[in-house]
């Protein structure tokens, strides 16, 4: 069996092209190790202090974000290509999207401005400063060929592009009738979502090098991306599932020999659920850690003429799930979900399943920042506030891969025996997994030492210390 840090070195050898220089390259992998091992806030400067140069010159671990000439994009091409056998069978693959925040104290970073806490609660906004992101992940689907409860593991979140979305600067109290017009122009033609829009296309070209031309990319994305953006032309092997509106007008096609290509009648998402003419399906999906029973309604061929056109797509309505805090406890029931997708030839229970997929993009959000330390670095540099972040979330990709690769996809003897009221832990935590790599970079310091400075200073014993 092949060690996790072994998986990891392993990967990490794939950024030898992304970097210009041998040196450079040294330096990054041992930030890359640094990152994973250094305790509390995950600023630069103390993970150069992880590596024991802190009485050291510094501005060489700096410059990597800020300097060297390398693109911020690359560094995922090993995580796209690592992924790629986890769909094997498959004609397509799926893909997870939505915006995240790195919140921010200091009002001169380049890209931070004012905007809307998405954690604040809905009766109560909140305004944070900080900056805003785009991520792309692909959803591995591990529970497929396993029926089983017992054998099934939840499909695993792969990032494979963080991307800066910048904030449109709202004008001041003392801004010019103009200078307020030309703000709400700007608002009107979704300027986050062309930026969006655009990174998907451009991980669909990642994908093509890397040799999945043959397969489609199902999208699954939020509310926030069902829009005439991302609906309102046709994309080459791209299909999107997003939640929709409960509200939203549709339609279906006039009665041929008319003139009108619309039919008058409109009717919602919402109307469709609650009628008792269009019969409720049953499918079985892996949801919540188990395979489940879910009710669905299926609609072919409608119309929504304010966002997707002429364009027809499939309307797809999830019934209310109901669930349990406890064995004992009420049932409850969450919202039900309204799904409109492009895909118009795939089983209903692919598309359904990848959407119910896309929660795993929150999880990879949460991990990020709780323990990983995205956005915790202090830089001001125009690159740097734009690579650092991509950097960390690179590594982070790898190490869930490295674990997958070197103990699977269940969580086995491998790892630290959980606490007593985590027993029905089926797969590895970040912080798992992280514990496990201080572990082994512990036990085993030589492996590190390819990657010392050229002052013959090298980590080994301080990254011991530091776990």
């Amino acid at each position: 069996m092949t060690s996790l840090l072994d998986s990891l070195l392993d990967l990490l050898e794939g950024w030898r092209t992304v970097f210009p220089q041998k040196r450079t390259f040294a330096r990054a992998v041992r930030l890359a190790l640094a990152q994973v091992l250094a305790p509390g806030s995950r600023t630069i400067s103390r993970i150069i202090a992880a590596c024991g140069l802190d009485q050291q010159d510094w501005s060489a671990d700096y410059r990597v974000f800020s300097r060297s000439p390398w693109q911020q994009q690359r560094l995922f091409e090993v995580p796209v290509a690592a992924s790629l056998e986890y769909f094997t069978g498959r004609d397509y693959i799926s893909v997870a999207g939505d915006f995240t925040h790195l919140t921010k104290t200091g009002k001169k970073i380049p890209g931070v401005h004012c905007m809307r806490d998405p954690m604040s609660p809905p009766f109560h906004v909140n305004l944070i400063y900080g900056l805003r992101f785009i991520q792309y992940t692909l959803l591995l689907p591990l529970y497929e060929n396993s029926a089983d409860d017992e054998q099934a593991a939840p499909p695993r979140s792969i990032p494979v592009c963080f991307n800066e979305v910048p904030v449109i600067a709202k004008p001041g109290k003392k801004a010019t009738d103009e200078e307020k017009a030309d703000y709400k122009s700007k608002l009107r033609k979704r300027p986050a979502n062309h930026l969006a829009l655009d990174a998907l296309l451009s991980l669909r070209k990642q994908l093509d090098a890397a040799g999945a031309a043959d397969k489609d990319v199902l999208s699954a994305l939020d509310g926030g991306f069902c829009n005439k953006v991302f609906f309102g032309k046709k994309l080459d092997r791209i299909e999107l599932v997003a939640r929709s509106r409960k509200d939203a007008r549709l339609c279906f096609a006039a009665e041929p020999g008319g003139r009108r290509f619309y039919a008058k009648e409109t009717f919602t998402p919402e109307s469709v659920r609650t009628s008792e003419s269009q019969p409720w399906l049953t499918g079985r999906f892996f949801h919540g850690g188990a395979w489940r029973d879910m009710r669905y309604k299926e609609i072919t061929g409608v119309f929504w003429p304010n966002g997707a056109g002429r364009r027809p797509l499939r309307l797809i309505v999830l019934a209310s799930t109901p669930y349990k805090n406890s064995p004992n406890g009420k049932t409850n029931y969450r919202q039900p979900a309204y799904l409109l997708t492009t895909d118009l030839k795939r089983p209903v229970e692919s598309i359904i399943q990848c959407y119910l997929d896309r929660w795993q993009i929150e999880v990879n959000h949460r991990e990020e920042k709780s323990n990983f330390g995205v956005g915790d670095a202090q830089v001001r540099n125009t690159q740097s506030v734009l690579r650092q972040p991509a950097f960390v979330v690179a590594i982070y990709a790898m190490m869930l891969l490295a674990a997958q690769k070197a103990y699977g996809s269940r969580r086995g003897d491998a790892y630290v025996p959980l606490p007593k009221w985590r027993k029905g832990a089926k797969r590895p935590s970040c912080q798992d997994i992280v514990s496990e790599l201080r572990r082994e970079m512990e036990s085993d310091p030589e492996k590190l030492r390819d990657f010392a400075t050229r002052t013959g200073v090298m980590a080994a014993a301080t990254f011991r210390a530091a776990a």
